[in-house]
């Protein structure tokens, strides 16, 4: 079978895929050293267009990061995920973690106007929460990793928001970016109206002024198979931009965001990785 042929039915997991990560919600232990600090903070009319900030104890004004929890574009909550957002606290961040609105009340392009929105919105909080807007990155997981490598990538939705250059980093975490064609239910379903499909996938925007990148995937994910992230990355170098990639041996789709907890922090280097990097990145 081709790669498209396995990837169709996997990205059908999508949604279900990390609905094991709730119980670290209920249950993993937190990262001493940082907390929330708000809560159902709006940036739009909607009632999923609500975000909350996490900290780092002490004194900024830290870099901020904004992340997108997965859930095959269709699902997701980040009543679920406080834990990863915590996590990356404590590592020196300030860390928005926005809910966005889903399919089927909406379909592509809204989430991703969502996600543009609610990047814009976190820096406009961030310095009355100890954060720096002008050090900004983000990032993501599963579907979340589309949200963040598009906005960051396709320029037009950060310019809509009015903050064409907000981004300066942008990270992803076993996210689909090239994914035609659209053959599995959450697929077709989040991006089967669109009149050009390409637009749909971040590969079609790499560019050599875009943000740094970095990306990470298990070689064992059946759900989005680690060639999204190598062939994004090699393309985005191809095209003169700032691109790296590590793939990590025997994780699958939810060991990569399920890593940020203590609970399985030893198993890989994930998160000291990409907080490495916006560290590097960001200053």
């Amino acid at each position: 079978m081709t790669r498209r042929g396995l990837l169709a039915p996997a990205l059908g997991l999508l949604a279900a895929g990390c609905s094991p990560l709730s119980l670290l919600n209920r249950l993993g232990p937190r990262d001493l050293g940082a907390g929330r600090v708000g809560r159902d903070l709006a940036y739009g009319d909607h009632g999923r267009q609500r975000m909350d900030l996490y900290a780092p104890d002490g004194p900024g004004p830290h870099p901020v990061l904004v992340f997108f929890y997965g859930g095959g574009w269709d699902s997701g909550s980040r009543d679920l995920y406080g834990w990863a957002a915590q996590a990356l606290a404590a590592q020196g961040f300030l860390v928005a973690l926005p809910d966005y609105r889903v399919v089927p009340e909406v379909v592509f392009p809204a989430f991703i106007e969502d996600a543009a929105a609610a990047t814009a919105k976190a820096a406009d909080l961030a310095p009355a929460y100890g954060g720096a807007p002008d050090r900004l990155g983000v990032l993501g997981h599963s579907a979340g990793a589309h949200l963040a490598l598009m906005i960051a990538l396709d320029r037009r939705y950060m310019l809509a928001a009015d903050q064409p250059e907000l981004i300066k980093a942008a990270a992803g975490l076993a996210g689909p970016y090239d994914f035609l064609p659209l053959t599995a239910g959450p697929a077709r379903n989040a991006f089967g109206r669109a009149s050009d499909p390409t637009l749909t996938q971040p590969v079609a925007f790499v560019r050599p002024d875009a943000p740094p990148i970095w990306l990470g995937h298990g070689t064992e994910d059946v759900v989005v198979h680690a060639e999204d992230t190598t062939i994004l990355d090699a393309r985005m170098r191809a095209a003169g931009g700032r691109s790296e990639a590590k793939l990590y041996p025997e994780l699958d789709h939810a060991d990569l965001i399920s890593t940020f907890s203590p609970l399985f922090r030893k198993k890989a280097t994930v998160l000291q990785d990409v907080t490495h990097f916006f560290h590097r990145e960001l200053g």
